[in-house]
């Protein structure tokens, strides 16, 4: 394959697409690199109301820089629902795990990342998998959607009182069940089979509160899963890689290199 190929996600129609007026395919954008270890899946940010260009291909880059394959998913959102963008998200894992006989990285080096509401999904994909569908015809389903590992920049993770109030109801729809509402806060989700988490904030995020992040990490905490937690003193909501910022944030990228050698990435 060549770099930068954009493919469908799904052959044929998506699961969970009735009653959506508005089709969206959703795509895999892959950017592969010779000799990489792993592939991380990168999920911008957007509310689940958009796509944020910026915490996309400029991210596949940056990992392709520092060795690793990174596929950019165009997910889909409003006004698709629960659970239209958590089964792409499950299907980008499986189909990077599926890719790692033709481009030779380690199927058990799959990551995950996300901004905001991109990294709750990323947060999802990490508590809310299958491990795969063995009767399947389809090869890619049969795989595990289990992430080796979870980048979580500033992401949504409650649904209660810390939450972004947007991200859940393009999610959930404007009265949310309490159940849908619990069984989406995904520090309620973690347990002694998720996988270990990068997670970074600024503290002064005006749009979703470092609470989030400190609810993730304590969850991870308590199940004994090996976490990294950066919270920043100062920033904004959105920040990308922070290029051209004269922020600590600066140095997530670096930090989380490092922690990613770490996983064997």
């Amino acid at each position: 394959m060549s770099h930068y190929e954009t493919i469908p996600l799904w052959d044929g129609e998506p699961p969970y697409s009735e009653g959506v007026e508005q089709k969206t395919q959703p795509t895999l954008t892959l950017y592969p690199v010779p000799n990489a270890k792993g592939m991380v899946v990168v999920c911008p940010g957007g509310g689940y109301q958009h796509l944020a260009d910026h915490e996309g291909e400029p991210v596949a880059l940056w990992l392709n820089r520092i060795g690793i394959s990174a596929a950019v998913l165009k997910y889909r959102h409003s006004p698709y629902r629960h659970p239209a963008p958590l089964s792409d998200a499950s299907r980008a894992i499986r189909y990077a795990r599926h890719l790692a006989g033709k481009w030779g990285h380690s199927a058990d080096r799959i990551g995950i990342l996300g901004f905001s509401a991109g990294g709750h999904l990323a947060a999802s994909a990490g508590t809310l998998y299958g491990n795969g569908h063995p009767e399947s015809e389809d090869p890619i389903e049969r795989l595990s959607s289990r992430p080796n590992a979870m980048i979580l920049c500033y992401p949504v993770i409650s649904f209660g009182e810390y939450r972004h109030h947007g991200s859940m109801v393009n999610l959930l729809g404007d009265h949310p069940d309490p159940a849908a509402r619990q069984m989406m806060s995904i520090e309620q989700q973690v347990n002694g089979d998720t996988p270990p988490a990068f997670i970074w904030f600024t503290a002064d995020d005006g749009a979703v509160p470092a609470e989030n992040g400190l609810l993730m990490a304590g969850a991870l905490s308590r199940h004994r899963i090996p976490y990294e937690l950066h919270i920043y003193e100062r920033g904004r909501h959105g920040l990308g890689l922070c290029e051209g910022e004269d922020l600590t944030a600066r140095a997530w990228p670096v930090q989380c290199e490092a922690w990613l050698r770490k996983q064997g990435f």
